[in-house]
C-alpha cells in the first residue's frame, strides 16, 4: 500500500509538472506585442507620409506631422487616449483630434468592432451607435495573413485588414475611399518609457480652464463691458 501511495504521489507530481510546463510553454508561445511602423495615407492618386506608431502590449504611441509638438498615447486596457506635449509638461484627452487614435489600436482579430466601438465612445462619438463587423474574407499583406472586415456604425462604414498575429489593423479604408496603411513594419523591442505620461506632467482640462476664467475678474469685467439692450 505504501508503494502504491508513493507511486500515486509521484504520478500526481509528474502531472503537475507537465501542467506547469504547459503554462510556461503557452506564455512563451505568446510573446509581447512589440513593433513599429510608418503610417501612410492615400487619397486618390496622392500618397502622403502621415506619421509613425509604436506598439507595446495594448499601448500605442502615435507621432504625426500635424501635431509635431507632441504625441498621442493610447491604452486600450483602460481605455484612454491622450495627447502629450513634452515642452509644456502637460497632457490632455485626445477625443476627436485624430482619427488614428480611434482606428489604429490593438484589436481582436475575430471581433475587432468591440475595440473600435470602445475607442469611438471614448472620443465622444456614442451617437454613432453600436459597431457591427462582418468578416468578408482573408488576404495576405506583405506576406502576412489578415482577416478582412466590413465595419458599420450609424450611417457610415469602414473596411479593415487585421493582422491575426500582431492583432492590429494593417490597412483601413474609410467611407470616402481614403486608405490608411502601415508600412515598414518592424517587430522590435520597445522601451516602456515611451508609452507612459511622466509623473510630473499635469493634465490640462479645457473645461476646468473655462470655469477658472468664469470665476476671475477678467470674466466679470468682460461681462460688464458688454453692451446692454
Amino acid at each position: 500500500m505504501i508503494k502504491s501511495a508513493l507511486w500515486g504521489c509521484r504520478h500526481q507530481a509528474a502531472r503537475l509538472g507537465v501542467a506547469a510546463l504547459g503554462v510556461l510553454a503557452g506564455s512563451a508561445a505568446a510573446p509581447a506585442q512589440q513593433f513599429s511602423a510608418d503610417i501612410v495615407v492615400q487619397r486618390g492618386a496622392a500618397t502622403t507620409p502621415a506619421g509613425r506608431l509604436r506598439v507595446l502590449d495594448g499601448k500605442v504611441r502615435i507621432e504625426t506631422p500635424e501635431f509635431a509638438d507632441g504625441f498621442f498615447l493610447v491604452d486600450t486596457a483602460k481605455p484612454s487616449a491622450y495627447f502629450v506635449r513634452p515642452a509644456s509638461r502637460i497632457y490632455m484627452d485626445a477625443r476627436q483630434s485624430s482619427q488614428f487614435t480611434q482606428l489604429l489600436v490593438p484589436l481582436d482579430p475575430d471581433q475587432p468592432c468591440r475595440q473600435w466601438q470602445a475607442m469611438a465612445y471614448l472620443a465622444g462619438l456614442a451617437e454613432q451607435g453600436d459597431w457591427r463587423c462582418e468578416r468578408t474574407g482573408e488576404e495576405e499583406i506583405d506576406g502576412r495573413p489578415a482577416n478582412v472586415f466590413r465595419a458599420a456604425f450609424g450611417s457610415a462604414q469602414i473596411s479593415g485588414w487585421v493582422d491575426r498575429a500582431r492583432r492590429f489593423p494593417l490597412r483601413i479604408k474609410t467611407q470616402d475611399g481614403t486608405l490608411i496603411t502601415l508600412e515598414q513594419i518592424k517587430d522590435e523591442q520597445q522601451a516602456t518609457s515611451l508609452f507612459s505620461v511622466p509623473p510630473n506632467f499635469r493634465k490640462f482640462s479645457p473645461e476646468t480652464l473655462i470655469e477658472q476664467i468664469k470665476q476671475s475678474d477678467v470674466w466679470v469685467a468682460g461681462e460688464n463691458d458688454k453692451p446692454r439692450p
